[in-house]
């Protein structure tokens, strides 16, 4: 049987109604479940993915595979969802990095990174690499691990550091337990580079930890203290 489709392609009138929606006021003014349904089909879909996230805040870290299983989702449309959140995260990571923040306190440190780690379900570690006025000149993710950490290694930091040519440096981690509470792992690694970046001439200025619990600077705890005490 040959067919074939001469029509125009239509969509429910609620999508309809979304994307008009969007069309006029742009798509800040759809809501959490409208801007959702346009990625999984539905309003429907996008009721019970937030219902079985949690939120939209949770559904961040819910995982693809999971989000997969929910009825009406599927690989294809869990997949969609996953690379809007990311183009999302990357899109704010790449404004305010071209905003280039000064970095002059451990909350300047705090507000670049919570609204970007806190809420992982991995952990993440972030080199910051600042001019000698402060300014943010780049920021580079420079390891990634899971539930329980990820390995490092002064070369890991101090090689894009010196190739960024960094006055410098500030070292950022989360915690997914959501317990900013370093480990002894945590202090070691900080006195370790403490040391390591102050005979290349690039000063670290802190090691901050983010949680969804808090944040923690281990400059403020003294580990790089100990660390510039070593050196001299």
């Amino acid at each position: 049987m040959n067919a074939s489709l001469t029509g125009p392609i239509t969509f429910p009138p609620h999508r309809r109604a979304s994307r008009d929606k969007a069309l006029r006021l742009g798509c800040s003014a759809l809501s959490d479940v409208e801007l959702l349904g346009e990625l999984v089909g539905g309003l429907g879909v996008a009721e019970r993915v937030l219902e079985a996230a949690g939120s939209l805040a949770r559904l961040r870290r819910f995982g693809l595979p999971r989000l997969s299983e929910i009825p009406g989702v599927g690989p294809a449309r869990a997949a969609q969802v996953g690379a809007a959140l990311e183009l999302g995260t990357r899109a704010l990571s790449l404004e305010l990095s071209e905003e280039r923040p000064r970095i002059v306190d451990v909350d300047a440190v705090i507000g670049w990174a919570r609204p970007r780690l806190a809420a992982l379900d991995h952990e993440e570690v972030w080199l910051l690499c600042l001019d000698g006025q402060s300014y943010l000149k780049s920021a580079r993710r420079v390891a990634q691990g899971g539930l329980h950490g990820c390995s490092l290694t002064a070369r890991d930091v101090l090689h894009p550091a010196l190739r960024d040519a960094a006055s410098a440096i500030v070292l950022v981690h989360n915690h997914p337990s959501g317990s900013p509470e370093p480990s002894a792992e945590d202090v070691a690694m900080t006195r370790l580079l403490g040391r390591a970046s102050a005979l290349v001439g690039v000063t670290l200025l802190d090691h901050v930890i983010v949680a969804r619990a808090g944040a923690t600077s281990l400059a403020e705890q003294g580990a790089l203290d100990q660390a510039s005490a070593s050196v001299e």
